[in-house]
């Protein structure tokens, strides 16, 4: 991934691209502890698969998403202009 891929920061995301096995596009989500307690990380998670939903991914790429504090409490339009941004090639 860190070879052969890119790199974006939008606010309160990170998104990780490379070139990926044929097919339909991976997403992989990191929720650290630095977002906060295991209620707060699963929330994270939840609006970013949720939000990941209406982002045009590429087929054919691996996604990594790295979530920081802000994803759990940012609007929801907000969090998928961040992903949209952050996915854009």
């Amino acid at each position: 991934m860190r070879r052969d891929g890119t790199t974006r920061r939008v606010f309160g995301v990170k998104v990780a691209i490379a070139p990926g096995r044929p097919g339909p596009p991976r997403v992989g989500l990191v929720v650290g502890r630095d977002v906060g307690s295991a209620v707060r990380r699963n929330r994270a998670k939840r609006r970013l698969r949720e939000a990941l939903a209406f982002v045009p991914l590429r087929d054919g790429r691996d996604y990594v998403v790295i979530a920081s504090r802000a994803v759990a409490a940012v609007p929801f339009p907000d969090l998928v202009a961040w992903l949209t941004r952050g996915v854009d090639e």
